[in-house]
């Protein structure tokens, strides 16, 4: 099986550090793109090639995915927050950068308020999408239209719908639904083993599902 190396967005994040720690100890080669230069000093890996930009850096997005195999996007609004557009604006220019060096897989994670055509969400679930909206309306219409740019992409894409993220190194059983959110938390242990599964795994090609440990 071929070995990839993979693109990480947001690797300095709650669930990003521990995707990087996973995907260290797998063996994997990274590509990071990191917004603060004071957080690579605790990157150096040899493993691990940083470079310093943000994502609305077009150069930057392109040096991070140079010889990449796949891109992995654990993107969170971040300290101090980025500004608003932050998630539509990144996919844009992943997806640009994806095809101009012919990379196929995109795996990227969200929120459980996006919604897709194939939802069934339960109470729980459609009350907390009703929420995000009421009192985070525009990161809320943002990531909705990061679905819509996927959607109408060419990539190989899987968007990860996700409750709350507990960083624990615990690797809990999950469950994954493709209408409603199974549960009401996520190990980023679990959710970081689950994304590199799907690095070669064709079952989520295309689509959005939820997941939540058991």
């Amino acid at each position: 099986m071929q070995q990839h190396t993979i693109a990480v967005i947001g690797g300095t994040g709650k669930a990003g550090t521990y995707l990087v720690k996973a995907l260290i100890t797998k063996g994997y080669k990274l590509g990071m793109l990191v917004r603060n230069p004071e957080k690579a000093t605790g990157l150096q890996h040899p493993q691990i090639n940083i470079v310093v930009g943000t994502v609305h850096q077009a150069d930057a997005i392109n040096k991070v995915l140079k010889d990449c195999t796949a891109v992995i996007s654990t993107l969170g609004l971040g300290i101090p927050a980025s500004e608003p557009g932050i998630f539509s604006q990144s996919t844009r220019n992943i997806l640009l950068a994806m095809q101009q060096q012919q990379i196929g897989r995109y795996l990227v994670i969200t929120g459980l308020n996006v919604d897709t055509p194939s939802d069934h969400k339960g109470p729980e679930t459609a009350a907390g999408t009703a929420w995000m909206k009421e009192h985070f309306p525009i990161s809320t219409a943002d990531k909705q239209s990061e679905y819509s740019l996927l959607a109408d992409s060419t990539a190989a894409w899987t968007m990860v719908r996700l409750p709350r993220i507990e960083q624990t190194d615990l690797l809990k059983e999950i469950i994954v639904s493709l209408e409603d959110c199974p549960g009401n938390s996520i190990s980023a242990s679990s959710l970081a083993h689950f994304l590199i599964e799907q690095i070669n795994a064709e079952t989520y090609i295309r689509k959005a599902p939820f997941i939540a440990d058991k």
